[in-house]
């Protein structure tokens, strides 16, 4: 391109972009000067500034799409996103929307923190996966990175719960990545590991590990599945209290809301039955919003099937 020209071949400036996002060096490179630059971001101008020295060729408020691609370029070649942000890159469904883009980038690296943005320098950058151009943090680093910052358990626990169960991480890799990255902010996250690396896959389960605490029973034994006198599979309960052979499954209303669902847990409350299994069914918000009735409920069924003979069963 010819300098001076760019008014002429918007598109071409276009085609250089990313989105429509581009460094005020590259506009510069293209034959675009200073002063035009400035103008077109003024008011009454083409384009605006996104962030220090990266400019959106469109006047329209930039996308999500084009505030990241702003923020890959602000920080350099080594920044790489994370937290609530590569989360929900990643396809983690509680990882709330925030307005900031926490970014990560080297210690040796001096950046001004934006309005946009949570600049954090760090020694350990993380391993990056690229999802539509942008680098972001593998799912270890990036639910961690979030959970820091989080104030309250809850959120914290369907994060990380989400994590493990959906086969993002592991316990393991998360109370490693833990320990290396320091103090700062760990209480909730190494709480909330403890009692996933209790057994415990889901929001609910933990939720269920805290009444049991409260309810005075024996420890069940968490998903491990059980098996008839034949070797064939019969469930994998939620909880399985041995000594009586009973059974305590924390069923979720959506997971029962599709007749796929609802036929699932038909056919496995049949093999139960079967098996001579009693069976509580405990609903999620029963465990928070009513959990004296679910400990009086558990304590009915222990003694209830602590009346009956154990049934043949093998747990696996």
């Amino acid at each position: 391109m010819k300098r001076g020209s760019w008014g002429e071949d918007h598109e071409l400036l276009l085609a250089q972009s990313e989105d429509g996002v581009i460094r005020t060096r590259d506009l510069k490179d293209l034959g675009v000067s200073s002063s035009t630059i400035t103008r077109q971001c003024e008011a009454g101008g083409s384009w605006r500034w996104l962030l220090p020295k990266i400019v959106s060729l469109y006047r329209a408020p930039p996308s999500r799409r084009q505030q990241l691609v702003a923020a890959k370029l602000y920080g350099g070649e080594r920044a790489v996103v994370t937290g609530y942000e590569a989360c929900r890159g990643l396809g983690l469904m509680n990882a709330p929307a925030t307005r900031t883009i926490h970014l990560l980038i080297p210690n040796d690296q001096q950046l001004r923190e934006q309005e946009l943005l949570l600049i954090e320098r760090t020694r350990r950058l993380p391993k990056v996966v690229v999802t539509e151009g942008i680098p972001i943090a593998v799912a270890t680093r990036a639910v961690l990175d979030a959970a820091r910052r989080v104030k309250a358990r809850d959120p914290v626990r369907a994060l990380l719960a989400e994590a493990v169960q959906r086969g993002f991480t592991t316990v393991e890799l998360l109370l490693e990545e833990l320990a290396q990255g320091g103090q700062r902010g760990s209480a909730i996250p190494r709480q909330v590991l403890k009692e996933l690396s209790e057994g415990a896959r889901s929001v609910a389960e933990i939720d269920a590990h805290r009444v049991w605490k409260r309810s005075g029973l024996p420890a069940p034994l968490w998903n491990r599945p059980l098996v008839n006198s034949a070797g064939e599979h019969i469930a994998t309960p939620d909880g399985w209290f041995d000594e009586v052979g009973l059974a305590w499954e924390i069923d979720s209303v959506g997971f029962h809301a599709d007749p796929t669902g609802y036929a699932r847990t038909v056919r496995r409350n049949s093999r139960y039955a079967a098996a001579g299994i009693l069976v509580l069914q405990t609903l999620p918000a029963q465990l928070r919003a009513a959990p004296d009735q679910v400990i009086a409920e558990l304590r009915a069924a222990y003694r209830a099937a602590a009346a009956t003979p154990r049934p043949s069963v093998l747990v696996v």
